[in-house]
């Protein structure tokens, strides 16, 4: 028998109760009626609601959208978590001290807490409180979807960007591309991409460019190469990697794969560790929140297309030497595997249908690795390819649709 049990249900009964008792005022007639989609939204944030559909046939299930996106927050964490700590280890191996795991531990985790977390702060701030401000003034209740794209919005933002651009770069994205469109599940593209590429081309060099990617490096610019291995890439060739930068792993000069692997390399918040995107895939997996299908099939398309670009560097001569990178590397490097995992999966912007969602992630996959390879200016595909392919996604269904209803009328 759980101990703890009879506690948890003693006070989820007080709670509920004080609950019940406030809601009056918040309902049409009290005094505090005009915030009732505020009330509404603590309250399903506290309790799943009571509701349940009269007619028709429905899907039923145990957990409610907000409790669906808490588990997509959830499998965020590891990721979170690694950017803390990877922002403050690049700010002290920068400067010439700490260069171990375990060395200056402490610090490095402070100096990361006092990076992120005021980005976090104002993502969740700002997004909510435009949320809030639509729910009230519409009168419907607060769309949970935010939650998700609250934290994803830091976890692709280079550490050392400016607070008031992430507010502005968020107040963008949830106005003109979520509830322009109607909220929660009527969006076209994905939010937390389009406040990345609202401050991408609004000002395009506090996102990109070598010194962003590593925090505290105004202040000393010239001790570090602060580039993405992407960005070196595209500037000095692959073998450039295995000269820049700093290997955590081996105490060495260059970039080594179990660097990319792990999550030690200058990149956004959020994107560096392919360990910590693994470990929270498999929680929307095991939880059957995101779609192992598209995760999969964008790590195939862009696996593909690495091999044949690989193929076409051997059999033509074009002068292009990131045609050479081993496919492989595509995979662990830059924010292929985040996108792939956290916002590929997106299920209102992403591909619906079963063989459509194969479709959907195998171009996202390919299309990343055609920008990266072939057009060096911008070495890191992934936040285009899923944009242009969440505008293609439901054609790719209509298409599928179509063609089961052909199909099956063939069949009598």
């Amino acid at each position: 028998m759980d101990p703890i049990k009879p506690i948890r249900d003693t006070v989820g009964k007080n709670l509920w109760k004080q609950v019940e008792e406030l809601e009056p005022n918040f309902k049409k007639g009290g005094m505090l009626q005009s915030l009732h989609s505020t009330f509404d939204a603590f309250k399903t944030f506290l309790f799943v609601p009571p509701i349940t559909t009269q007619r028709g046939t429905h899907i039923k299930d145990a957990i409610d959208l907000k409790r669906t996106m808490f588990i997509v927050v959830i499998a965020m964490i590891p990721c979170l978590l690694n950017g803390i700590f990877n922002v403050g280890h690049l700010h002290y191996v920068a400067n010439g001290m700490y260069p171990g795991f375990w060395e200056g531990f402490g610090p490095k985790i402070l100096y990361g807490l006092s990076k992120v977390l005021p980005i976090v702060v104002v993502s969740y701030g700002v997004g909510l409180g435009v949320e809030f401000a639509f729910a009230q003034y519409r009168g419907h209740p607060v769309n949970e979807g935010f939650l998700v794209s609250a934290m994803l919005i830091p976890l692709i933002m280079p550490p050392d960007i400016p607070l008031w651009m992430v507010a502005l770069a968020t107040v963008f994205s949830v106005v003109i591309v979520k509830e322009a469109f109607g909220g929660t599940g009527m969006n076209v593209l994905n939010v937390a991409l389009t406040a990345r590429v609202f401050i991408f081309f609004a000002y395009p060099t506090y996102i990109s460019g070598d010194q962003v990617w590593i925090a505290g490096m105004s202040d000393n610019p010239d001790a570090y190469s602060g580039a993405t291995v992407l960005g070196v890439w595209a500037k000095q060739g692959f073998d450039a990697v295995k000269q820049v930068g700093f290997s955590t792993i081996n105490q060495s000069v260059g970039y080594a794969p179990i660097d990319m692997f792990l999550g030690f390399i200058p990149g956004s918040i959020g994107e560096t560790s392919k360990l910590a995107v693994l470990i929270g895939a498999l929680i929307l997996i095991w939880t059957g929140v995101g779609s192992w299908r598209i995760m999969l099939s964008v790590f195939v398309g862009a696996f593909v297309m690495g091999l044949l670009l690989n193929a076409m560097d051997l059999a033509f001569d074009f002068n292009n030497p990131h045609l050479s990178v081993p496919a492989y590397y595509h995979l662990i490097a830059g924010g292929l595997a985040f996108g792939a995992v956290f916002m590929a999966t997106d299920p209102v912007t992403a591909a619906q249908t079963t063989t459509g969602k194969y479709i959907y992630g195998f171009l996202v996959g390919v299309l990343s690795i055609v920008i990266r390879v072939l057009n060096p200016a911008y070495p890191e595909g992934v936040m285009l390819a899923i944009l242009f392919m969440n505008v293609f996604a439901p054609l790719i269904d209509h298409y599928i649709i179509q063609s089961n209803i052909k199909r099956r009328l063939a069949r009598g």
